[in-house]
């Protein structure tokens, strides 16, 4: 603690004031934000992968009763803001369903899960459209190859294309997972913890925004770079030999 307090002085002198990390209170509740975020930002990137997924496969549908709804709720849903979708789905849709379980045990969706739903179901939006442009350029003669084997369109699709078109997409989709991870900064307009949200309530306390917003900015910084490193590292992985060069 001592060592603590020497360094939070030694800051001050230019400035800077940190002092908020030698109330134990107020350091929990931004380490706790900051846990919350790397949960928010984890099941997000496989939520939104999920639905990626499945609505590419309902894109690229013969059938159109399946590939029109998918393509209007992924123009509805990448053509509007996700803050807008978040504030909709939390105090409209919320509200309706918080109405309706009203004498059966109450609503268990909480704030943090409607965030997950909203920010998967938005960047899902635009992982599927990586994905159906990636399902689309699988050469006509590997589709052929697996037709000729007894593959069902199902089976083309789970066994061929989709894990061909994840290699071709996986620049696209490792840049949504960045874009997604800052994303996660919307949760806080419903109170959702994290650690923007836990920032805020103590810079109305002690009036220290630049402060934190130095420490948002080196947190975030920080977690993109190590989703963009991942990302990189699975592309060299899956990357196939005559592809992409």
């Amino acid at each position: 603690m001592h060592a603590a307090a020497a360094v939070v002085a030694a800051i001050g002198k230019i400035g800077l004031n940190y002092s908020f990390v030698l109330a134990p209170d107020e350091l929990a509740s931004f380490l706790h934000g900051m846990l919350v975020t790397l949960e928010l930002s984890l099941v997000t990137i496989l939520g939104s992968l999920v639905a990626g997924i499945a609505l590419a496969a309902l894109l690229t549908s013969p059938r159109p009763a399946l590939a029109r709804p998918a393509r209007v709720f992924v123009e509805i849903t990448r053509n509007t803001p996700t803050l807008v979708q978040l504030f909709c789905a939390f105090l409209v849709i919320n509200m309706l369903i918080s109405e309706a379980l009203r004498n059966l045990g109450g609503n268990p969706l909480t704030p943090f899960i409607w965030s997950a739903i909203v920010i998967s179901l938005h960047k899902g939006a635009f992982h599927a459209e990586a994905l159906r442009a990636g399902i689309e350029a699988v050469p006509r003669a590997t589709l052929e190859a697996a037709q000729s084997l007894g593959f069902s369109r199902r089976q083309r699709l789970l066994g061929v294309q989709l894990p061909l078109a994840l290699r071709f997409a996986l620049p696209a989709l490792v840049n949504n997972m960045v874009d997604l991870v800052k994303m996660t900064t919307v949760a806080s307009a419903i109170a959702v913890g994290d650690v923007t949200y836990a920032s805020i309530m103590i810079w109305t306390q002690r009036d220290n925004v630049l402060e934190l917003m130095i420490l948002i900015l080196l947190f975030f910084g920080l977690l993109t770079f190590a989703v963009n490193r991942a990302g990189r590292w699975l592309e060299v992985r899956l990357r196939m030999p005559g592809y992409g060069h």
